[in-house]
């Protein structure tokens, strides 16, 4: 019988913690660690790659990058789709998704106004923000033992595109949830 995984949930404090220093056991046993510590070094990175002197307050290279005007933002924009792109790759939910697009959008837009944006993006932190999207979703995903929703209307160009087909040749266009231990 397949080992469930075990999962830990973390407070805001611990996921500041785990941030800064690798989540270790927090993921379950079937995640790829090796993507969630590519998307964890480049959220450091951009949000949280140094401690302001005397404060405790981290900040990345974010808000370095927009400094630039217009090309700073889309830079920064950019190297936050990885994050996205890494997420979609581990199987986050399509809502996930969306959220970090919004988190991506916000920064760049937040970003890109004039004097102010610099600031902006010292406080919002969307990388930072978007890691912790993917790990709650990876969690709560592992806890229901779902991993891929395809739709049976769109058969191979499902959902999250695995090349699985169950449609019915009735046209039914239920989602079929396929669950995997």
């Amino acid at each position: 019988m397949p080992r469930r995984p075990q999962t830990v949930m973390m407070g805001h404090q611990d996921f500041d913690r785990a941030f800064v220093d690798g989540f270790g056991d927090e993921l379950p046993d079937t995640v790829d660690e090796a993507s969630v510590e590519r998307m964890r070094a480049v959220a450091k990175l951009l949000d949280e790659q140094v401690e302001v002197p005397g404060t405790g307050f981290r900040v990345g290279i974010d808000p370095l990058v927009s400094a630039v005007p217009v090309v700073g933002d889309a830079v920064g924009a950019a190297l936050s789709l990885y994050v996205v792109a890494e997420a979609a790759y581990l199987g986050v939910s399509f809502s996930t998704v969306l959220r970090m697009l919004a988190n991506v959008a916000v920064d760049a837009v937040g970003g890109s106004i004039p004097y102010v944006g610099v600031l902006f993006d010292v406080f919002w932190k969307a990388n930072k923000r978007n890691l912790e999207l993917v790990i709650d979703d990876l969690v709560a995903g592992a806890e229901d033992g779902v991993s891929a929703v395809v739709d049976a209307a769109e058969g191979a160009g499902g959902a999250h595109g695995h090349g699985a087909s169950d449609a019915s040749e009735d046209g039914d266009d239920r989602p079929v949830v396929i669950e995997v231990e």
